[in-house]
């Protein structure tokens, strides 16, 4: 299929500086054309992406992504979906890894009570046993939850990681509250762009302090409006209309939101 569709104007995009913070683009279905998606989002004003980690495998292949381009940094991490293969050996693994200069973050780790891919108990096992991981390789932590039931919340309350985002946010606005007291920074998808589905978000979204946003595409995963109906698979290059969203929804201009939220992430990342 042709892209030319979804490129922006250069000039509309020449004050955009925007960092992908959360995406898979190490997905099998980027292996026919991962070198034109990353084009694609340089073209459209992303200037730096992170892919985030969910097994030993996709960590390595993150890295070797990482280590071909100078403006793309991973995470290393185990997903709750996927606790059950996690073991000791696999923290130590990743920690190991963790000592590349691309590895900036720990995770995706968490909670997702949703699928149940893993037990909840070796979900919860896992979660705790990543948070002191990250601890000791002293690096900010990137947390997925679904359907816990608060109990992800009561976790890292007792918990406390000295830094991180909760990605994809999808909570209430007291789940919300919560995070910003325990100091995280709130991950914003596409979903913020679809009609009925990111309604909730989007009145969410204006009690969130704009110097704790991280914007996102979840790539591969959830497509925004209106790339959604032409194409299921996601990509960095469609982050601009994300951005967009965000600052409509928050009466902000749109390139003084977007130096913000940049700065927010390679605060976050520690990136220079």
């Amino acid at each position: 299929m042709s892209y030319t569709s979804f490129k922006r104007n250069k000039k509309e995009l020449s004050f955009m500086k925007i960092f992908d913070s959360h995406c898979h683009i190490n997905d099998k279905s980027f292996d026919k054309d991962r070198d034109e998606v990353i084009k694609r989002a340089n073209e459209n004003g992303i200037t730096h992406m992170l892919i985030a980690g969910v097994t030993i495998e996709t960590c390595l292949h993150a890295l070797e992504i990482a280590e071909k381009y100078s403006n793309i940094y991973t995470s290393v991490g185990i997903h709750p979906h996927d606790a059950s293969s996690c073991s000791e050996e696999t923290i130590k693994k990743l920690q190991k890894l963790s000592e590349s200069d691309y590895v900036k973050a720990w995770g995706e780790t968490g909670l997702d009570f949703h699928r149940m891919h893993s037990p909840a108990d070796v979900q919860e096992k896992w979660l705790l046993r990543q948070i002191d991981a990250a601890s000791e390789v002293d690096l900010p932590l990137i947390f997925h939850e679904r359907d816990s039931e608060k109990r992800f919340l009561e976790i890292i309350k007792n918990n406390r990681p000295n830094s991180g985002v909760v990605h994809c946010f999808s909570g209430t606005l007291d789940e919300m509250k919560a995070y910003l007291d325990l100091g995280l920074y709130i991950g914003i998808t596409g979903v913020v762009t679809i009609l009925q589905r990111g309604e909730q978000l989007r009145q969410i979204l204006q009690y969130l302090p704009e110097d704790r946003i991280l914007i996102e595409t979840d790539a591969p995963y959830l497509a925004p409006a209106p790339q959604k109906n032409k194409t299921r698979r996601n990509e960095p290059s469609f982050l601009p209309g994300v951005l967009q969203k965000i600052a409509e929804v928050k009466n902000m201009d749109p390139e003084t939101l977007s130096g913000v939220i940049f700065k927010n992430t390679t605060d976050l990342f520690r990136i220079e």
